[in-house]
């Protein structure tokens, strides 16, 4: 079973499960500000659950490529949409600042800091 690593936690999950479900159910305080009330729930199209990844995931699908695309993202960033994205191995998730995590200030990584 793959294990993810975010915000100081390390928990197990089902290889090809959905990123974005795995953080929330494991406790994970994925959204940044207001945007944890303001979110597509999980279908690809508001860019809020935009995270950093180290380890194998699904690729990009073509939800994740678009809205990437579009500000305030920048397809150049090597972040993905928690919710578009399928865990295939032990992975490592951060997360950056910004009401979409597009900013460039760490909120929260894989391992507890300090």
């Amino acid at each position: 079973m793959p294990k993810v690593t975010a915000q100081g936690k390390t928990f197990d999950c089902k290889p090809g499960a959905n990123l974005r479900q795995v953080l929330l159910q494991n406790g994970i305080d994925l959204y940044n500000g207001q945007s944890r009330l303001i979110n597509c729930r999980g279908i690809g199209t508001c860019g809020t659950c935009a995270v950093e990844i180290e380890g194998a995931t699904s690729e990009a699908n073509w939800r994740d490529r678009t809205r990437r695309s579009l500000p305030p993202h920048s397809s150049d960033r090597n972040l993905r949409l928690a919710c578009q994205t399928q865990v295939l191995s032990d992975i490592q998730v951060t997360k950056y600042d910004g009401f979409w995590g597009q900013g460039q200030t760490r909120v929260w990584s894989p391992r507890v800091e300090g």
